[in-house]
């Protein structure tokens, strides 16, 4: 094999992402225009919540001020622990729990919800301490939180997700429909 083949074999390997999970979206996440969330489930049932990339926080420019997993006064994600094979101590999810509150410069807020129903594994400190994380890197290092679904619910969490032509089809009506 010469160099040119090799190039052209490394350049069409997918990615992590590409490869090992199945994109799954919600759009005008509780009838909020344009409020998408993405879903990234993996094959061994693993759910990573992220921002879709028509969400507005990655519109426009914007810059994150501050993200906050204290949801209420009694319950804040970063308070999850997690231990053992059953994931004991785990918070429980239902399709629309808050996972966070993010601001940003503008001073507008958003609600990123979790989407799906199950137990809330982990959820994604570094984006505290680096904000900008979920600007650059929203499908890998900016994620939100993993969500592990119900053995039992793993294949039916999916039903009111759309699938990667579901949500273009939902984005390109969306843009027709409001003016220039």
């Amino acid at each position: 094999m010469d160099c040119v083949e090799q190039s052209n074999a490394d350049a069409e390997a997918p990615s992590v992402i590409g490869r090992y999970f199945t994109r799954w979206y919600r759009a005008d996440m509780k009838g909020k225009l344009c409020e998408d969330h993405c879903i990234l489930q993996h094959s061994n049932r693993l759910c990573v919540v992220t921002l879709a990339e028509t969400h507005p926080i990655l519109q426009d420019g914007r810059a994150i001020k501050s993200i906050n997993y204290q949801i209420s006064n009694g319950c804040s994600r970063l308070n999850n622990k997690v231990s053992g094979k059953s994931k004991r101590g785990a918070q429980f999810l239902t399709d629309f729990a808050p996972l966070c509150r993010i601001m940003c410069s503008d001073d507008t807020e958003y609600t990123i919800y979790s989407c799906i129903r199950g137990r809330l594994l982990e959820v994604n400190e570094n984006i505290l301490e680096t904000p900008n994380l979920l600007l650059e890197k929203p499908s890998t290092e900016g994620y939100i939180a993993v969500i592990l679904p119900k053995f039992e619910e793993s294949k039916s969490i999916t039903e009111n997700l759309l699938t990667r032509e579901e949500f273009e089809a939902v984005v390109s009506k969306r843009s027709l429909s409001q003016p220039p």
